[in-house]
């Protein structure tokens, strides 16, 4: 159940911890004093929508937190479980920025908004002040049978297996319709794909053929100019070689003296023999490497040819064939077999239509059997609510084609007075009754709630007098096992709550500030009284709000 709620800065609270209790607790307070408040931050940190107006006026951030006790919650516990999360209790916070961004945690560890509202679903229930408006739209009528049946989770695995049923069945339309298109495609991907295997162009080959082609193209040109350069060096007539040694035998001819002088010029052109000797023979060595393969050169020239080809056939580069290869074969491989897939995908939609339809006769089986214990049950509530004279039936319906909800649609009838045949709500209902009767059918579903804390916010509008003592009784009794906390105009509704907790609007001269209190047995009587009488309170006033709140209190000891 709700243990604590921490509000601040939140709308016209600056900060606000409330601690609150099991049993039936009475929430009042003047028209606008901010009842609305603390139903919205509770919701923000069970996951709605944020708002950046809802942060309190000057501030930059509106920080919520609500805690829950877990004892006599397991499916919490294992949601919390599941994900690796402390189970010793719940705490979620929400922040929300006046920019509008929001944070949320539970347990402490960042979690999302949805994870909020997953587990949200397993810790509290909040019957809006608009469920009896609810109640005139048909879809809402399954839901609440489903919840009363308490078959939620078979629910679910029927809408999922009618989800993966009509996900198939538009992949086999789909397939069916492209089928001419499909071969056609499958057909000109074998050929390419083919066509691309017989090319066998490996990794790396088309840059070992540019360079092999550049090599062999160009061997004559570098043979024929090695072997020039090296005649240029060579010693035979003409040669620096033979130029070389010649000059070196006319100056070593000169005679002593003038050679001496020219000692150094003559070991430069020793030095300068024995260079060109050295590349004479690197040259030699250069040319006898070179070799001369036309029949090689044709082949690579050929197989370059043939990779230009098939990329300019296929509009991409050389370099992106080995990867145009791999995509058809993909493409290729995927739809290989489509008639059998076509075959294999309609047993398994047939499979997957098979497994829906039992376990959408399943659950019709529940639903009957559970529409007449819901109608009955119903029909107790609104005879305990001053409309004992009124008949109340759930009517089931086969649906005209299949759906995820199933094989039927739902339908709550009332007869208000004997004789009338049962007619839809929308229909027979007068405003007081509709909430007489949604009150009627909410408490049916919250006895049959696996969820402890329930959250009414007036739902006893439109009802007074006796009516409302009644009212109050129901809640009151709803909370003996478990948390109600319901929000209230009725004194009669307020003074059969275990605890009241107390709303105000304070303004002051720069700033309007909610204040909320559990309220003591004086303040309890001071606030009936308010609630019976208006603002000036007479002791006549104050006397009849506290016998309305022993007598309450009598008939629950």
């Amino acid at each position: 159940m709700l243990t604590e709620l921490a509000i601040r800065d939140f709308a016209i609270v600056d900060h606000l911890e409330l601690e609150l209790s099991g049993g039936m607790t009475a929430i009042t307070g003047e028209t606008g004093a901010g009842k609305s408040i603390l139903l919205g931050a509770l919701g923000l940190c069970l996951g709605e929508r944020a708002d950046s107006a809802s942060v309190r006026h000057g501030r930059e951030r509106a920080d919520l937190s609500a805690r829950f006790d877990l004892q006599a919650l397991p499916a919490a516990r294992a949601w919390l479980e599941a994900r690796e999360l402390p189970t010793d209790d719940c705490l979620l916070r929400r922040v929300v920025t006046r920019a509008g961004r929001s944070k949320a945690w539970i347990n402490g560890q960042p979690a999302t908004v949805a994870d909020l509202r997953a587990l949200g679903e397993h810790l509290i229930e909040i019957h809006g002040q608009h469920a009896h408006q609810a109640l005139l739209h048909e879809e809402t009528h399954l839901r609440l049978l489903d919840d009363f049946a308490g078959h939620r989770e078979q629910v679910a695995a029927m809408r999922q297996a009618f989800r993966d049923w009509q996900a198939t069945r538009r992949r086999l339309e789909r397939l069916t319709e492209d089928g001419d298109e499909i071969r056609a495609r499958r057909q000109l991907l074998r050929y390419q794909v083919e066509e691309l295997d017989q090319l066998a162009l490996a990794e790396d080959e088309l840059k070992g053929l540019e360079e092999e082609q550049e090599e062999l193209a160009h061997a004559e040109e570098r043979l024929r100019e090695a072997q020039f350069a090296a005649e240029c060096c060579d010693g035979d007539e003409g040669g620096a070689l033979s130029l070389l040694n010649q000059a070196i035998q006319h100056l070593a001819a000169l005679p002593g003296s003038e050679r001496g002088s020219l000692a150094d010029t003559l070991a430069m052109l020793g030095d300068a023999r024995i260079q060109v000797e050295e590349a004479s023979r690197e040259l030699g060595h250069f040319a006898a490497g070179v070799e001369l393969d036309p029949e090689r050169l044709a082949w690579v020239e050929a197989r370059l040819g043939e990779v230009h080809r098939i990329a300019r056939k296929h509009h991409v580069l050389p370099e992106e064939l080995l990867a145009l290869h791999r995509r058809l074969a993909e493409e290729l491989e995927g739809l290989e077999g489509g008639d059998g897939d076509l075959e294999a995908l309609a047993a398994e939609a047939e499979t997957l239509k098979h497994r829906w339809q039992e376990q959408a006769t399943a659950i019709s089986r529940a639903r009957r059997q559970a529409a007449r214990r819901f109608g009955e049950a119903v029909q107790e509530q609104l005879a305990f609510l001053a409309m004992d004279k009124a008949t109340f039936e759930v009517e089931l319906e086969p649906r005209e084609a299949p759906a995820a909800e199933g094989l039927e649609v739902a339908r709550m009838l009332i007869s208000a007075n004997p004789g009338q045949p049962a007619r839809p709500l929308a229909k027979v209902a007068s405003g007081g009754e509709l909430s007489r009767i949604s009150l009627a059918v909410q408490v049916v579903a919250a006895q049959h709630s696996t969820i402890a804390s329930l959250v009414f916010d007036e739902v006893d509008v439109g009802v007074s007098g006796a009516t409302a003592e009644i009212v109050g009784q129901l809640l009151r009794r709803l909370g003996h096992n478990g948390q109600v906390m319901t929000v209230t105009h009725l004194p009669q509704v307020a003074a059969q709550a275990h605890h009241h907790l107390h709303i105000e609007k304070q303004a002051g001269e720069a700033s309007t500030l909610t204040r909320m209190a559990l309220l003591d047995e004086a303040g309890r009587v001071g606030e009936l009284a308010r609630m019976l009488g208006g603002v000036n309170l007479s002791d006549r006033t104050l006397a009849h709000a506290r016998e309305m709140l022993d007598a309450s209190q009598r008939a629950h000891h």
